[in-house]
């Protein structure tokens, strides 16, 4: 019996020093990290916001099924709520996830005041609600059409928890995912922040703060303005593991140690860039990333940190992101939109006439390269020498503009609509230095061509509700990578996601079933050959004009510790360390 009870209680010694005994946390409360965001963050609910900003706070605060390997490339994922990486069955439709036990909401009132234990159903709930047409989600393309059976959830009135046959939970801990068709990137989705879990109870209470399962918790909110993260004391049994191919030295220094590692994180917003940038030089911020391209003078010297700041112990490192640039026009707009050949016209010579030479060299200080088709580098699919239809070239630009009937029939140096009325176009831009930067650079460009055009100046969340109701005629946009592969970006000029993720409106026949091709394919030859095609189309109805693909300049200063950039994870604040400064 005593020898029975003796076992019993080294196995729960064992278990305890491998899990449940190691402390949920390891986060040093008296370390702060400071960070800027450089956009006001929006609505902090995964199946709502689409902004970086916002989606770094929730890639903190809430979870996700799966994550990135930080230090792993090529790129790899491991389970993050769940025990291993997902069973898929023979067929490539079924998902089976098995969830780690003990992971915990963080306490709420709509709890009891209690924290809650996640489960199967809370993964159900989370996926279903973007389908709520309420919510308005700009991620339901993610799972429209995939999910088996998802068409139930939108008829008569939305019901979050109407049992479908895509999404089922066999026990408490396991969640069974069945797609109607293979997807070759559906793993790649379950990293994604917008598919990070959440509870009903909360989003039904609407609780004051948001409330997650993730390794920080909100605890102060001045919106636009502050906020502060404290390291969650419920988080689960994190222990860094990851692959160190991208750097050795990280790997060591974070082996074996439990995540995350600092206990707060101080987040001011500040949406000029030059105040960001002061900010880093003053010791204020702990890193930039990246130095706003038009102030990179104020750090770089011919594409080198400056001697002074070398001296100060600032490290620098040229990051090339997974993204683009570029201008969208809203294919809806009377004046700009459509199909027909004068406003095919139109828009090709808005194309025509963009100097991206100069807005490399100028705006960019050298921090970016020309962007000749929706996918950046190292994106799965690109094609490093596409053929472009959009090279600056005003000449072209005005003959187009006079065969289609553009014309100045007044003489005052503007054209004219074919009908004869005023051509104006509208322009947003944001309200900051950089903005009026750009502004003045398509003012220049446009007017060279004979086409006038005013700008309507506002904050960024401003715009985006516009853009997402359709109010906005062209405005300038950056698309950085959810995942590494070129769906990522065909995506956003599918027809079925106009309105949410395709701000263009862009609605072509023939583009989408290019689009649905490809998404049965996995990364190939034949693939490659669908994107050339679409790209083609890109370019010839010039819903975009593709400005550059940018190269970021990361600077950090030398107390902050295991600092890499990763190419699709927004943040991370999990793996950093501070050390005093001196």
């Amino acid at each position: 019996m005593i020898a029975a009870r003796l076992t019993s209680l080294r196995c729960f010694a064992a278990a305890c020093l491998l899990s449940l005994c190691v402390p949920a946390s390891a986060a040093d409360p008296s370390k702060t990290l400071h960070v800027v965001l450089q956009n006001s963050e929006t609505v902090l609910d995964p199946a709502q916001a689409s902004d970086i900003s916002t989606l770094s706070l929730i890639e903190n605060i809430f979870d996700a099924p799966l994550r990135y390997d930080y230090l792993a490339r090529p790129l790899t994922l491991q389970p993050n709520l769940t025990t291993a990486m997902p069973a898929i069955s023979a067929d490539r439709k079924t998902y089976t996830l098995t969830l780690k036990r003990g992971i915990r909401f963080t306490p709420d009132p709509a709890f009891g005041g209690q924290p809650r234990e996640l489960v199967a159903a809370d993964l159900i709930y989370s996926l279903q609600r973007h389908y709520d047409p309420a919510l308005k989600s700009p991620w339901l393309f993610l799972l429209d059409g995939k999910l088996a059976g998802d068409t139930q959830l939108k008829q008569g009135k939305f019901d979050p928890d109407r049992a479908i046959a895509g999404l089922t939970a066999p026990d408490r801990y396991t969640l069974q995912i069945v797609l109607n068709q293979p997807d070759n990137n559906f793993l790649y989705l379950l990293a994604m922040p917008a598919l990070s879990v959440v509870a009903h109870e909360t989003i039904a209470a609407k609780s004051a703060l948001p409330v997650g399962t993730g390794p920080y918790r909100l605890t102060q909110w001045q919106r636009s303005s502050r906020l502060v993260l404290e390291a969650n004391p419920d988080f689960r049994p994190t222990v860094f593991g990851d692959s160190g191919t991208a750097n050795p030295g990280i790997a060591r220094a974070l082996a074996g140690k439990s995540l995350p590692l600092i206990g707060r994180i101080d987040i001011k917003v500040i949406e000029e860039p030059q105040a960001r940038v002061l900010g880093f030089l003053n010791r204020d911020v702990d890193y930039l990333e990246p130095v706003p391209a038009a102030l990179a003078k104020l750090v770089l010297e011919d594409g080198k940190l400056k001697p002074e700041l070398i001296a100060q112990g600032i490290r620098l490192a040229l990051f090339p992101e997974m993204a683009l640039d570029y201008l969208w026009m809203n294919m809806e707009d009377p004046v700009l939109g459509g199909y027909a050949l004068p406003q095919i016209a139109l828009r090709r010579a808005i194309s025509l006439s963009y100097h991206r030479a100069e807005d490399i060299r100028v705006l960019s200080q050298g921090l970016a390269i020309p962007a000749m088709s929706p996918l950046p580098p190292n994106v799965f699919g690109h094609d490093a020498a596409p053929a472009s239809a959009s090279e600056f070239n005003p000449a072209l630009a005005r003959a187009l503009l006079d065969r289609f009937g553009y014309r100045d029939r007044n003489g005052d140096g503007w054209r004219e609509q074919p009908d004869g009325t005023p051509l104006i176009l509208t322009m947003h831009s944001l309200a900051s230095s950089t903005g009026r930067l750009r502004d003045e650079l398509w003012e220049r460009s446009l007017k060279e061509i004979g086409i006038r055009v005013v700008f309507s100046s506002g904050k960024f969340t401003d715009l985006l509700k516009a853009a997402r109701l359709g109010k906005v005629q062209m405005l300038e946009s950056q698309w950085i990578a959810d995942f590494p592969d070129g769906e990522n970006f065909y995506q956003l000029l599918y027809g079925p996601n106009s309105g949410s993720a395709n701000r263009a409106r862009f609605r072509l026949p023939a583009f989408d079933r290019l689009y649905e091709q490809a998404l049965l394919l996995p990364d190939s030859p034949a693939r490659n050959a669908l994107y050339r095609e679409m790209n083609q189309l890109v370019q010839a109805y010039a819903p975009w004009v593709l400005r550059t693909y940018p190269l970021a300049a990361d600077v950090h200063h030398p107390w902050l510790q295991n600092y890499q950039r990763h190419p699709v994870m927004l943040t991370t604040w999990r793996y950093l360390d501070v050390v005093p400064r001196h």
